[in-house]
């Protein structure tokens, strides 16, 4: 059973903020000249866009790759390697290129890169589990289980600067699902390939090359080969790693970083009253919830499920730990407006659930959260509590967050405190799809009946071309999901960067396109 109760919960919060208000006595350290000082939550797991899928990866992509079409400064479409796209039946996507592209090394770069990318990406061997963007290509979903040979898929290249892709259903937002398919040098892997990330032999088409890389520190440059070199105004970038939000806030306060990503939300007031103005919140697809072990018989009853969903008090989290300024939710997909009804506790009718499935005060439910260490164990803990109120036993498991991502791919746990953050992808369709089938949040072990017709209404939103008939799809996948509860939703955050007053950003969107800031 957790020790801790919510009072003492909150104590272990404030006793973080009096860390917080020693280091504000510190000086500020002087800044180099046309050098972004970042800091970043957790180390990438690769910077090969196919293997790589942690977030820190993802923003690090943006810096480094160039993708087939570009987020526009205020987060919308534009265009990227690709200059023009178009379809007349949103099945068959012909892609023109820039002309004149070239990688950093200063070799071609033609549409033969793009089609030897996207077959690497289904490639059971050199790509990775999530097939993401390329889910209606012909032939994508045989490749990648290895029941079709990569080669065959339907992306062709008729000239050096056309890229056809060929769906197997209409996708009328395949471009957009494009700005994160990122083309690699095919000569520079196929030369080193488990080697081509590192520094000496890194090449790429990204605003930024890697200069270097060692333990939890990234030193990048601008790279004159990009398309776009003569907007970006910022030469050099450095990147460490900080996994505590406390330590990046004080060394931010310290000043020794322009852009300092995830302060601790728990500390938010606190941060708003000492800098002010240099504490940005952005609107996010931002995603707080609890994943569920479904495989574990205890956990395979979905009205166990819905009863831990209903014992929560998930507007005390918001209040106590993300300042009141997080949406407490029991949906996945955002809901705005009159119409939602904020989740309320119902400890009668999830100790009832309890029961049915065979839980009793003589026989409790007994749990094992895991958590990543800092301000997410303190979040764990105030679950536990309310779990306690409705008769189940729990405890806490903290631990590193490569621990935690590698405990739950191998199915060693019960609960994971989870939380995903679609960066610039503003639409809230995007919200459900890491959970769809080999998704990257598709890894709680739900199966059955109910998942066939998640899986069914999934595939059916994905191939609808209007976008109001495809939001309602995915409502409709989404009603069978929170049915069956193989994950929790607890919160919708916000997205909170510290941005030093010597760097400019956009007030749009979160500063993930460091091509796009300016140092004063």
């Amino acid at each position: 059973m957790a020790e801790l109760t919510r009072r003492q919960t909150l104590a272990t919060g404030l006793a973080g903020l009096t860390g917080l208000t020693v280091a504000a006595c510190s000086g500020r350290a002087d800044a180099p000249d046309n050098l972004l000082r970042v800091a970043i939550e957790t180390e990438p797991d690769s910077l090969d866009p196919l293997r790589g899928q942690f977030a820190s990866s993802a923003l690090l992509y943006k810096q480094l790759h160039a993708p087939l079409t570009e987020y526009a400064p205020s987060g919308g479409l534009a265009p990227g390697l690709a200059l023009t796209w178009r379809s007349e039946d949103a099945r068959t996507w012909r892609f023109t290129l820039r002309p004149d592209l070239m990688w950093s090394d200063g070799a071609p770069l033609t549409a033969d890169d793009v089609v030897w990318t996207a077959r690497r990406a289904v490639d059971p061997t050199t790509g990775f589990a999530d097939l993401g963007d390329f889910f209606a290509v012909i032939g994508a979903r045989e490749a990648l289980a290895g029941q079709r040979h990569p080669d065959t898929i339907a992306v062709s290249a008729p000239d050096p600067r056309t890229v056809v892709f060929e769906l197997d259903r209409p996708v009328g937002n395949f471009p957009v699902l494009m700005r994160e398919f990122y083309p690699l040098p095919r000569h520079q892997v196929e030369a080193y390939p488990d080697d081509w990330i590192r520094p000496e032999h890194w090449v790429s088409a990204g605003p930024y090359v890697l200069d270097r890389y060692e333990a939890l520190s990234l030193q990048l440059v601008k790279n004159p080969r990009f398309p776009a070199a003569d907007s970006v105004k910022i030469n050099a970038i450095s990147v460490d790693v900080i996994d505590t939000p406390s330590a990046r806030a004080r060394r931010f306060r310290a000043g020794d970083y322009d852009l300092a990503e995830r302060p601790p939300t728990d500390q938010i007031g606190f941060l708003r009253e000492t800098v002010g103005d240099q504490l940005h919140a952005y609107p996010a697809p931002i995603l707080t919830y609890l994943k569920l072990n479904c495989a574990q018989p205890y956990l395979s009853d979905p009205r166990v499920r819905r009863a831990l969903s209903l014992g929560l008090d998930r507007a005390f989290l918001n209040t106590h730990f993300f300042n009141d300024e997080a949406h407490a939710s029991d949906t996945v997909i955002p809901r705005q407006g009159d119409a939602y009804t904020p989740p309320r506790p119902d400890p009668a009718r999830a100790r009832a659930l309890l029961a049915e499935a065979g839980f009793t005060a003589q026989s409790p439910l007994r749990l094992t959260i895991r958590a990543t260490a800092g301000d997410r164990d303190r979040l764990a803990i105030a679950l536990l509590d309310d779990w306690s109120r409705i008769g189940v036993e729990g405890e806490l498991l903290a631990s590193y967050p490569l621990d935690l991502y590698q405990a739950v791919d191998a199915g060693d746990f019960d609960v994971a405190l989870a939380r995903f953050d679609r960066g610039l992808k503003s639409d809230p369709d995007f919200m459900l799809q890491p959970f769809s089938r080999n998704g990257f949040a598709d890894n709680t072990n739900w199966s059955g009946a109910a998942r066939e017709t998640f899986d069914a209404l999934m595939a059916d939103a994905y191939a609808m071309i209007d976008p109001e008939e495809r939001a309602a799809q995915f409502r409709r996948a989404e009603a069978v999901f929170l049915e069956a509860m193989p994950n929790i939703p607890l919160l919708h955050e916000r997205a909170y960067w510290l941005v030093s007053d010597r760097t400019r950003t956009s007030t749009e969107i979160q500063p993930q396109l460091w091509r796009d800031l300016e140092l004063r």
